[in-house]
This record gives C-alpha cells, sequence and structure tokens, in this order.
C-alpha cells in the first residue's frame, strides 16, 4: 500500500525548484548582511588574512619576527620578465637544501607584493619528497615583485625575489 500522494514524492523537478529557493534565500541574506560581514572580516582571527593585507603584514603573519636570509645559490626561482596575461603567470621553485629526515625544507611559499592578498600559494613538503621543487600557475594583480620563501624544519627561512611586469592583470584589472 503506497500512502505517498502525488504532492509527496520527491522528483528532480521538484528538489531543483526547492534548492533555487535555498539559493534565492542565501543570496537575499547574504546581501542584506554586507556590511556585518565586511565588520567581521575586518576583525579576523590571528592568522587570518584581511580582505586587503600588505606583503609586510603578510610576512609577519607567517613568519613572525623570525629574520629571512637570502636565498641567493640555495633558492631559485624562475618567472617570467613580462606576463602577458596576469591570470596565469607560470612560477617554478627549487631549493637547493638538504631532504633529509633531520633537516628538511617544510614549506615554500610563493607571495605577490601587490595583490590584495599576497599569499599565492603555500606548499608543504617532507623528506620523502627527495627534492625541494614546486611549480604552479599564479595570479598577479599588476606588475609585481614575486617572492618565494622557504621554511626549514629548523625554522631557519630563505627568501628570493623577482619581478613580474604584467601587460593585463589577472585579478580582475
Amino acid at each position: 500500500m503506497d500512502f505517498k500522494t502525488r504532492e509527496q514524492k520527491l522528483t528532480r523537478r521538484s528538489f531543483l525548484s526547492k534548492l533555487g529557493a535555498v539559493g534565492l534565500t542565501g543570496v537575499a541574506v547574504s546581501l542584506g548582511l554586507g556590511s556585518a560581514m565586511q565588520a567581521l572580516a575586518q576583525s579576523a582571527p590571528l592568522g587570518a588574512p584581511l580582505p586587503s593585507e600588505k606583503v609586510e603584514d603578510t610576512i609577519k603573519r607567517l613568519f613572525g619576527g623570525r629574520s629571512i636570509s637570502p636565498g641567493n645559490g640555495k633558492v631559485k626561482l624562475e618567472a617570467p620578465l613580462i606576463a602577458e596575461n596576469g591570470s596565469v603567470v607560470p612560477v617554478t621553485v627549487e631549493a637547493n637544501l638538504p631532504m633529509t629526515r633531520d633537516k628538511y625544507v617544510k614549506s615554500i611559499y610563493i607571495i605577490s607584493d601587490k595583490n590584495r592578498r599576497p599569499l599565492n600559494a603555500k606548499f608543504s613538503l617532507t623528506p620523502e619528497a627527495g627534492k625541494a621543487s614546486i611549480s604552479a600557475n599564479i595570479r598577479l594583480a599588476e606588475t609585481t615583485d614575486v617572492r618565494a620563501i622557504v621554511e626549514m624544519n629548523d625554522g631557519s627561512l630563505y627568501m628570493v625575489k623577482e619581478e613580474v611586469k604584467v601587460t593585463v592583470g589577472g585579478c580582475g584589472g
């Protein structure tokens, strides 16, 4: 005996219409709470990036007061001199540093000075990687310095940077 009437059966069409109603409600609520959400973002907890952050603040948030040594000869950053499209900028970072159980590259950070949020990427590594080398495509808003910061498992930091000229911005510009 089937107790479900036609109205009680969940069809694909009724599911999608209900999902759409929920989505519209969410949009309406978020539009009404825009200023409250902005105030909440401005009071972000320690360690969380603010909606617009300076590169110095990003470095301080990530590494505290630790000193950063020049990575000349130890860290190599490859990025194009001119990026025709800031939406897709290929970057490669290689660290000529030990990758043993006792001493190894723990993380590689890619930071772009003039992006609204400077931290582009963080890669975590283990000694099992064998070699500290990463490649990624990043987005750049405008011509800027791109930094590669390598963090060792003992907390030591090494940095190199290169300027990348951007002809068409990739972050809405």
